[in-house]
C-alpha cells in the first residue's frame, strides 16, 4: 500500500500519491507538546527559553542557541526564510520527544 500520512484536525489517515499531484510540499518544525507551528524565530526562541536554551551571542551572522551544562549548540540562519529541513532535524535531535518536522502540501 503506497501513499502519504496526512495529519489533520488531530486524525491521521492514508492519501494516495495521486491526491498530491500538482501540489508542493515543505517541511515544517512543530512543537509537539502543543501542536504548535514554528513559524518565526520569535516563536521558536519562546520554545527553546522554556526547554533551557539560552541565545548564544558569539556570532552576528548566525541565531544560536545553547542549552547550559551541555555542549548542545543550534546554530541557525539569521534569515527564518532560509530555515532548512537540516536545521529542523538538528532541534528535533536536540530536543528529542518535543520537535518534529512534517510535511506541509500546499496547492
Amino acid at each position: 500500500m503506497s501513499g502519504v500520512w496526512v495529519f489533520n484536525n488531530g486524525v491521521l489517515r492514508l492519501v494516495g500519491n495521486d491526491s498530491f499531484q500538482g501540489s508542493s510540499r515543505r517541511k515544517v518544525l512543530v512543537h509537539v507538546p502543543t501542536n504548535e507551528l514554528v513559524t518565526s524565530y520569535d516563536v521558536l526562541e519562546r520554545i527553546l527559553s522554556s526547554c533551557g536554551w539560552e541565545r548564544y551571542y558569539d556570532d552576528p551572522d548566525l541565531l544560536q542557541f545553547h542549552k547550559r551544562l551541555t555542549t548542545h549548540l543550534i546554530s541557525l540562519p539569521r534569515d527564518f526564510n532560509k530555515l532548512k529541513s537540516m536545521h529542523m532535524y538538528d532541534i528535533v535531535v536536540k530536543n528529542r520527544n518535543m520537535f518534529e518536522v512534517r510535511d506541509m502540501y500546499l496547492n
